[in-house]
């Protein structure tokens, strides 16, 4: 199974007329804008307030003739998502976009789309640091859960049933589940990958529901763009907002409490319209997800790996360890370090798991402790070359279920039920100077059945 797991590619998919409605939204507006390309927001703002449609001839003097190939990948982008539209050699820009981010240039009124500050003290005392720790345990516990380690409490029923639509575990009921080769990949990934798989698949659930996405997605890019360490009033959102309010909850996205006139948005979603490249520099959100290293050392990572294939994690979290051990062979654990060896059947065995050369590879250069980058290559080309020749190794061999055909009376006999097979097309391998061939399984009764009618007699 293959995932969407950014926003962006979903939103490229989607229809004009649902992007249109998106775009009366003015949080959702600045959400897109957020995501884009940096050149895609020069665009935008240069073109924001020219009076007519601007012809291409001009919009071409706009960059450099080396920067031209940029230029067409990011113009690409704004037409797939429908913010310019060419018409007879002009740009046009999109006018449900182009009034919603004036407004929110000059300070217009958005009324509620940026949620409304509940004004009310929060007798709880509802700090940063208690929204950092709810987010961690609810998002740990999920990881937890697929990797089948301990867990204090299961995720909530909605997130069951994600894991089970979207296909990262299999089974039904909760004492039956297993994570799937589409899970083993989901736990490589970056927590910003992470949480947009899962949400992706949120909106494919409702809408396979008949719930409006629009809904959920003006919510969804609301949240990104909410004050972590604010309260902000429920009784602004839509019913199908609340919903979705009350299921995020089981991601550790945001907090409220039972029936409370509040919710609390986390750190997490922060994550919600930040791009992939500021997420990387993001130390609060590793912190978050990885508290007991400090700042500076969570930021930049906590694996060497020696050209001998051993391999250093300073790290005590159980989820990245159980982790490392979908690909490492781990020998060694200590207080704040486990030692291991990467091998070929660790390696083999995560292949068969589903897992790719290139997802190890940028697992161990994502999370390459200090020392690692100051060298170029971060990983040593030996090993990477050699992750990369077992996941060849492994391709080059393919499995096929069929029959083997031996033992003839004759060399006649072999050479005449050969022919007919060859004739066929359906024989996978043969060997005539040893008398067999193999055939699939689909064509085996035909050939049996010929060697009945030509050979019986």
């Amino acid at each position: 199974m293959t995932f969407k797991d950014n926003i962006n590619d979903y939103l490229y998919q989607l229809p004009k007329t649902t992007l249109l409605r998106l775009y009366k939204n003015p949080s959702a507006c600045l959400s897109i804008f957020r995501l884009l390309p940096n050149l895609a927001k020069q665009f935008i703002l240069s073109l924001l307030y020219y009076p007519e449609p601007l012809s291409l001839e001009k919009f071409d003097q706009l960059v450099n003739e080396d920067s031209k190939s940029k230029q067409a990948e990011a113009l690409d982008k704004l037409y797939k998502l429908h913010i310019f539209q060419k018409k007879e050699d002009h740009l046009y820009f999109t006018d449900n976009f182009k009034k919603q981010f004036q407004i929110l240039l000059i300070g217009g009124k958005s009324y509620d789309t940026f949620g409304i500050l509940c004004l009310i003290p929060d007798k709880r005392n509802i700090d940063i640091a208690f929204l950092d720790n709810y987010a961690r345990k609810k998002w740990e516990t999920i990881l937890h859960f697929m990797l089948g380690t301990g867990i204090e409490k299961l995720p909530g029923d909605h997130i069951l049933s994600l894991l089970h639509y979207s296909q990262l575990m299999s089974g039904s009921k909760h004492d039956n589940m297993k994570i799937t080769n589409s899970g083993f990949q989901f736990l490589l990934q970056d927590i910003n990958s992470q949480i947009w798989t899962l949400l992706l698949q949120y909106l494919n659930m409702t809408e396979d529901s008949k719930i409006d996405p629009v809904d959920v997605l003006q919510f969804l890019f609301m949240l990104g763009n909410l004050e972590l360490g604010k309260s902000y009033l429920v009784s602004s959102l839509t019913p199908i907002q609340i919903n979705t309010l009350e299921n995020l909850k089981d991601y550790g996205i945001v907090y409220r409490r039972k029936s409370s006139r509040r919710f609390y948005p986390t750190r997490l979603a922060t994550i919600l319209t930040s791009n992939t490249e500021v997420f990387s520099s993001n130390s609060d959100i590793k912190n978050l997800l990885h508290p007991n290293h400090n700042s500076k050392s969570a930021d930049k990572g906590f694996i060497i790996l020696e050209t001998n294939y051993r391999l250093y994690a300073y790290t005590n979290s159980p989820i990245q360890i159980a982790v490392l051990n979908l690909f490492v062979h781990l020998q060694l654990r200590f207080s704040n370090l486990v030692v291991g060896i990467v091998t070929r059947n660790s390696v083999r065995q995560a292949f068969m798991n589903g897992i790719t050369a290139e997802q190890i590879i940028s697992y161990l250069t994502s999370y390459a402790h200090p020392q690692m980058k100051k060298n170029t290559p971060i990983i040593p080309s030996t090993i990477t070359d050699q992750i990369q020749l077992w996941e060849m190794e492994r391709n080059r061999l393919k499995a096929t279920e069929g029959y083997l055909f031996r033992d003839f009376n004759s060399n006649t006999d072999f050479e005449l039920v050969l022919k007919y097979a060859n004739e066929l097309n359906v024989v996978v391998w043969e060997a005539p100077l040893k008398g067999i061939f193999f055939v699939n399984i689909q064509s085996s009764n035909m050939i049996v059945d010929y060697i009945k009618r030509k050979l019986s007699k």
